[in-house]
């Protein structure tokens, strides 16, 4: 599902934002972007945000902004030491050497101290309490747009339902029509025969065997159940809702192949079609 959040704190003279934000990924696929000197807090921030995400493409963007109170310290040794290699550097080759005022600033900015940012166990509490109220309102976000999703199941669940209801009801009524259709074809072609003839009772009873979906629906049923209380559940529900709508595909896939009547294979189209809408959607939820 998609989300966002972002929370601010002020860390010494500067401001520290972390950004989340998450578009739709089957699995969860997590990048980040920290401060150099902080790498090592990567793992940390990873299982952060794992507790309230499992799928999606999320990714974590932290800035630090302003100027630091140590940004315009030099190490003068070192400036010092690096004008005095140059110095011996130009006394060995022969040339004159005569430093200029931006020589000297390029080498003290070069030997500037200071700039790092912190990376003890404070700042990295610091930087996990502010991903904290940035992940609350990401997951906050990602709430609202499951709840809409949970109304818009429920809408196709109650056509999904409705088609095997209406197929539930054809279904009994498929072998009389093939007795008659039977016993048309027949007379069409010179044979005399009624439903009393062993023949004929045969084949109807064959037909009637093959065509028989009784207990296709009765596990559709059954998995329609399951799905209604995977969603009143608490916790991951994504990757559960993600199977047994496979096995809700294999039986309406079943019932297409040994139906036989065009009613009930109209009515398993339309199944389908919608049945592919709800795992688009499924594939996004956790």
């Amino acid at each position: 599902m998609t989300g966002y959040g972002r929370a601010t704190a002020t860390l010494g003279h500067q401001t520290l934002t972390v950004q989340v934000n998450s578009v739709n990924r089957r699995g969860l696929d997590l990048t980040q972007k920290l401060p150099d000197e902080w790498q090592g807090f990567e793992s940390a921030v990873g299982d952060a945000v794992r507790k309230v995400a499992l799928r999606g493409k999320v990714h974590v963007a932290v800035e630090v902004a302003g100027k630091s109170t140590a940004s315009t310290d030099w190490d003068q040794e070192a400036v010092a030491a690096a004008l005095e290699q140059l110095a011996s550097l130009a006394k060995a080759r022969g040339i004159k050497f005569d430093p200029t005022a931006e020589l000297l600033w390029q080498i003290a900015s070069a030997q500037r101290t200071g700039t790092k940012l912190p990376a003890d166990e404070a700042t990295a509490a610091i930087l996990l309490k502010t991903l904290g109220e940035a992940l609350r309102g990401f997951s906050a976000m990602r709430a609202r747009e499951g709840e809409a999703l949970l109304i818009d199941f429920l809408g196709r669940f109650e056509k999904l339902h409705a088609a095997v209801e209406t197929i539930a009801q054809r279904a009994p009524q498929v072998t009389g029509v093939y007795k008659e259709q039977l016993l048309q074809r027949l007379r069409q072609s010179g044979l005399e025969l009624d439903l009393s003839d062993d023949r004929v009772l045969k084949e109807v009873a064959l037909f009637a065997d093959r065509c028989d979906v009784t207990e296709e629906i009765t596990r559709l049923r059954s998995h329609f159940g399951q799905l209604k209380d995977l969603f009143r559940a608490k916790g991951e529900i994504g990757r559960k809702a993600e199977f047994i709508l496979q096995e809700i595909g294999r039986e309406i896939h079943t019932i297409g192949s040994k139906a036989n009547d065009l009613a009930i294979s109209q009515q398993v189209i339309e199944f389908k079609n919608e049945l592919e809408r709800v795992r688009e959607q499924i594939a996004n939820v956790e």
